[in-house]
């Protein structure tokens, strides 16, 4: 299991077209991937589902956690992290 926590930048957070790219990055890599919010005490999602991914709500400046286990592990949480760090591909204010 490898861990990281990151802060969501971009404007619109993890809704609509930057969740389905972030649930699209997970997807692909063969470990288990999770997410979840740091400010609220719910269960990690699977973050390769976009209707969990948006249930969780996650708006710019929230803290999440990612956490995998598998093979690509520690890659697919490096490569997601850098993703949101990078603003998902939205142009950053």
């Amino acid at each position: 299991m490898y861990k990281k926590t990151v802060k969501v930048i971009n404007a619109s957070g993890l809704h609509a077209r930057p969740g389905s790219d972030f649930v699209h990055e997970a997807a692909k890599y063969k470990s288990k991937i999770t997410i979840r919010r740091l400010d609220e005490d719910d269960d990690p999602v699977n973050a390769k589902s976009i209707a969990f991914v948006l249930s969780l709500g996650v708006g710019k400046g929230v803290e999440i956690e990612l956490a995998a286990d598998g093979e690509d592990e520690k890659e697919a949480v490096d490569a997601l992290v850098s993703f949101i760090e990078s603003g998902l591909g939205e142009k950053q204010e």
